[in-house]
């Protein structure tokens, strides 16, 4: 019956809100008739007759001094419910008129719901500070909640946190531990190891011994030490090598030491961080410490499957000037340029005695690594400085001719571990560290104001640009063009001037003192700084962005731009519009961080029972994969995204119809670079999306495990990886915004497209009008907007590649 009614007022009623509570009572009425085809379930149960009270200690009474007592929220709330249910006791046995029960009773109802939960309601109860009371739902809920602040979290023992500082001296896998830290983390281990050794009969003299820090105490605590790593934490814990175990070396003073090398994978920087140690106790505990946790076995990020462990800042540095090469001109004079060597050794032996130069170019006997992996000796020409660097290279690896940036490094660092192995490499990271640091000191590789170069073409490029915007403005005064058209026009002419002006700057800078600018180097190095930044020491800072509420379309650009540099120092306005955008940066941060742990969390929720559960499931699906492009740019090529999977079908040759790979095995990092030779552009690979496991995934679909570079295992957690892994960039990202400092980073349209391949052009939907240019030559000027330009493969008609042709372009070549 109630369910007719409701539907007929829901179809007959006017009002919205009406309509919407009918149907909002409809559902629950059906859901009722529903349920009770299959077990009894009464409307009338649904209401409660009885709270239950949650015990005094979780709501406790505290008094106060001075005769007042401190409550617990949840006493008002519930001293509230008692209230209003006696007062209408009351009424009732009083019979009082209908209008004042109703109105107590919805009191009674409201004081119920704001105990349930009073965080949800518009007209929370509000305590005498404005405060709204916790109610049962807040002291669950949350970080700070009942379940994770207690149940799930809990205060660990052996446990320890402290400033950390970088310790350039240790190893990979090792940490400087204060002493005095040490001593009280293993405290049961040395008092054992004193009643093992009959020093002390009871463990509370033993204790007695510990605290007055007896000398004995310290040898018992370097034997404990030893084969007993920590494991060092620091928060936030965003991924998982944001826990590594190292083996504790004893350090005078409070603070931790840290590798300078494993501060990337922490993402730690010694500006004031704490980290957490923590001792494993167990010895299976110790045992998978050391076998998986250490530091040196965690060189790969579990993301990408690239080093994590790299050189950064003054170790580029230092490596980078090590491996420049410097040419005799004039005056300037690099001894012992041109001379042949037979070994490294004599290279050294010469340089220490000063008759060579470090940047001097050599001919030097070698074993050098050919593109195919075979390792030849020849004599090639090289620098004094690559010799040495080339003494921590292992000699598999064959000899490294090349000027180290952080890229290289990146790249270089991969193919060790490719080539060698995980403790070769630790090595050899080790020796570069220490390289790097000693070299960016001896070269005293600072720089002064003079090292800011500004561009020689700076005030002419700019009093042309003035003037075409005065043009602009005149175009717009007498109505020719309109109040948009006018603003992108000035925009494209000041952003054009920016890239000019950068262009010459970076020109001027690498050509300065043959190279050895300091400011470039640290720019070319990728050691610090980046093309921006010194656009604004020394060009002028640009067009600055309007800051605005993130999610609005676009940063809107401030038409005039600041043409001073932070190297002349800027004016009032300029100032002013700079103070702009810096503090955006730092509000966005504050904001944004939470977000994104957030985020990790929830992924880490639905993905946690993602694991491998047995080698092959058998299926016979799986899906086509091939380059990532955007608007025709290859963001990733197929080859990064097919190695370490596994093909679905066999792949045959085109050319020459040879079977290429087996369906069912790896591909490896050879045979895809022959896939990608061979062109062809789509694979078909298994995949976790069609993997038919019925719990988990299996081997065969998920492929090679980045973090080892070897096909995954039985029991991997990869699940909970791939959640980490879209979390953990998530959350440095929003970290960043703010070092720009509301510079307009503007993408200027390509002004030329440049032929990656040989072919044929052929043009598709290109409609052109004839003008003439600035020389009165007849050009070709494109008129639509959906034209393409494509390149033909002349020997077997493929299509190569095609691009978009502005609106507005010019042809330099005819169709064909």
């Amino acid at each position: 019956q109630l369910s007719f009614d409701l539907r007929n007022a829901a179809a007959t009623e006017t009002s919205q809100q009406r309509k919407a509570d009918a149907l909002k009572r409809l559902s629950i009425v059906e859901s009722f008739r529903e349920a009770n085809t299959r077990i009894t379930n009464r409307p009338e149960w649904m209401v409660m007759q009885y709270i239950p009270v949650i015990p005094p200690e979780l709501r406790p009474l505290v008094p106060l001094d001075g005769g007042r007592f401190a409550s617990s929220d949840l006493n008002d709330l519930y001293r509230r419910v008692i209230i209003r249910n006696n007062r209408l006791k009351r009424l009732l046995e009083i019979k009082a008129p209908e209008v004042i029960l109703r109105n107590e009773k919805r009191m009674l109802q409201e004081a119920v719901d704001s105990l349930f939960d009073n965080s949800r309601k518009s007209n929370a109860v509000k305590a005498e500070g404005g405060r709204a009371l916790k109610s049962l739902s807040d002291v669950l809920k949350g970080k700070q909640g009942r379940f994770r602040q207690n149940l799930l979290g809990k205060r660990v023992d052996y446990s320890g946190r402290s400033v950390i500082v970088v310790g350039p001296e240790l190893k990979l896998h090792e940490c400087g531990l204060p002493k005095d830290m040490a001593a009280e983390l293993f405290k049961p281990f040395i008092i054992r190891k004193l009643i093992e050794r009959g020093i002390v009969k009871t463990v509370k003299s033993a204790r007695k011994l510990v605290d007055k820090k007896e000398a004995i105490v310290w040898d018992i605590l370097e034997n404990i030490l030893k084969g007993h790593p920590v494991m060092l934490n620091r928060a936030p814990t965003l991924h998982r090598l944001s826990i590594q175990a190292f083996q504790p070396k004893l350090i005078e003073g409070k603070a931790i030491q840290l590798h300078p090398l494993v501060c990337a994978a922490f993402n730690a920087d010694f500006d004031g961080d704490q980290m957490a140690v923590h001792v494993p106790l167990s010895n299976a505990a110790v045992l998978e410490a050391q076998l998986l946790m250490l530091a040196s076995h965690n060189i790969l990020n579990p993301q990408n499957g690239t080093p994590i462990t790299l050189p950064s800042q003054d170790m580029v540095l230092g490596l980078y000037y090590i491996t420049k090469g410097k040419k005799t001109i004039g005056d300037e004079i690099v001894r012992g340029e041109g001379k042949h060597f037979y070994s490294a050794e004599e290279v050294i032996i010469a340089y220490n005695e000063g008759r060579i130069d470090l940047h001097a170019w050599i001919k030097v006997k070698a074993t050098v690594r050919l593109n195919d992996g075979a390792l030849v000796t020849k004599l090639i020409e090289t620098t004094v400085g690559r010799v040495i660097f080339n003494q921590s290279v292992p000699k598999e690896v064959g000899f490294i001719n090349a000027l180290l940036t952080k890229k290289n490094l990146r790249e270089i660092i991969g193919d060790i571990i490719n080539i060698t192995n995980v403790p070769k490499t630790a090595k050899f990271l080790d020796d570069i560290k220490q390289l790097g640091f000693r070299t960016a000191f001896q070269g005293g590789l600072s720089f002064n104001i003079n090292d800011l170069i500004i561009p020689s073409i700076k005030e002419e490029v700019l009093d042309n640009a003035k003037g075409e915007v005065d043009e602009v403005w005149d175009n717009y005064n007498m109505g020719l063009i309109t109040n948009n058209e006018r603003y992108n026009q000035i925009v494209d002419i000041w952003s054009r001037v920016d890239t000019r002006i950068t262009e010459t700057l970076i020109r001027e800078l690498a050509a300065d003192k043959q190279g050895f600018n300091s400011v470039y180097m640290m720019l070319d190095s990728g050691a610090r700084g980046s093309k921006q930044q010194i656009k604004q020491l020394c060009g002028i800072r640009g067009l600055m962005a309007k800051p605005r509420k993130s999610g609005s379309s676009g940063s809107e650009i401030i038409e005039n731009p600041i043409l001073s540099n932070f190297k002349g120092g800027l004016n009032v306005l300029d100032y002013f519009i700079s103070t702009h955008g810096a503090r955006k940066g730092l509000a966005d941060t504050a904001l944004k961080t939470a977000d994104a742990g957030y985020l990790t969390r929830r992924l880490v929720d639905v993905a946690q029972d993602v694991v491998i559960t047995e080698e092959d499931c058998g299926t016979l699906r799986g899906i086509a994969t091939s380059a990532l492009k955007d608007n025709e740019e290859v963001v990733e090529p197929l080859l990064d995204r097919i190695v370490g999977r596994t093909s679905l079908h066999n792949i045959y040759n085109p050319s020459n119809d040879e079977t290429i790979i087996e369906a069912g095995s790896a591909i490896t990092d050879d045979i895809a670079k022959v896939i990608e030779e061979a062109g062809i552009e789509t694979v078909e690979i298994r995949s976790v999306l069609t993997c038919e496991s019925k719990r988990g995934v299996c081997v065969k679909c998920y492929g090679k495990n980045l973090a080892t570079g070897n096909m995954a295992q039985r029991g991997d957690a990869v699940g909970i990886i791939a959640a980490q892994s879209i979390g953990e960039p998530g959350t440095q990202l929003t970290l960043r915004t703010f070092h720009v400092g509301g510079v307009a980073g503007s993408a200027s349209v390509e002004s030329s497209l440049v032929a990656k391949f040989d072919g044929t052009v052929q043009f598709d939907g290109l409609r052109t009008v004839t003008a003439e240019n600035n020389d009165g030559d007849k050009i070709q000027v494109v008129i639509g907007r959906t034209g393409e330009l494509r390149i033909i493969d002349v020997k077997n008609d493929r299509l190569l590649i095609t691009n978009n042709v502005p609106y507005g372009s010019t042809l330099m070549v005819k169709d064909g």
